[in-house]
């Protein structure tokens, strides 16, 4: 993690972590959360332990932690997003959008970006592969002409042990 995209990324997924949290916990608690709800408080908790996996996968540069993320949190924010700009755009009779479904609208919104953030910044990143090339080392570490000249000037020395 050298760029501070990827830092800042699991940044905010850390945050949007820790609201998700408080969001069911002050719901499994009955109290009002500033007109905030969890969509379905059983696959809240589930999430919220899968989200940890995501976050330890991501930290370490797994591909399969993003699109496990990007999975997660598309299926469950996705439908609730899509469902809100149906109301919104097709207001029905009696049905109009009021202050409840554009907060649920932009937490969905959020939940869906970050995760298609985190995947794009993961698969433009050159460096996530396991030996990644530093310029800094590898004039040290991968030069075979070094270890050549090494070789030819140790058999050079003859030093005699008594």
């Amino acid at each position: 993690m050298k760029n501070f995209s990827t830092w800042m990324l699991v940044l905010f997924m850390i945050m949007f972590w820790v609201f998700r949290v408080a969001v069911a916990f002050t719901s499994q608690l009955n109290i009002d959360f500033g007109g905030f709800e969890p969509l379905n408080e059983r696959m809240e908790v589930i999430l919220a332990f899968v989200v940890l996996l995501c976050i330890v996968l991501i930290v370490k540069r797994k591909i399969i932690g993003a699109l496990l993320y990007l999975l997660a949190y598309g299926m469950y924010f996705g439908v609730d997003l899509y469902n809100n700009i149906q109301v919104m755009l097709l207001p029905q009779e009696g049905m109009m959008p009021d202050l409840s479904i554009y907060t649920s609208t932009i937490v969905s919104l959020i939940g869906v970006v970050i995760p298609i953030a985190v995947l794009i910044d993961l698969l433009a990143d050159k460096n996530r592969k396991n030996n990644p090339k530093d310029s800094k080392t590898d004039w040290f570490y991968k030069n075979e002409q070094y270890d050549r000249k090494l070789d030819e000037r140790a058999d050079k020395n003859n030093y005699r042990t008594l």
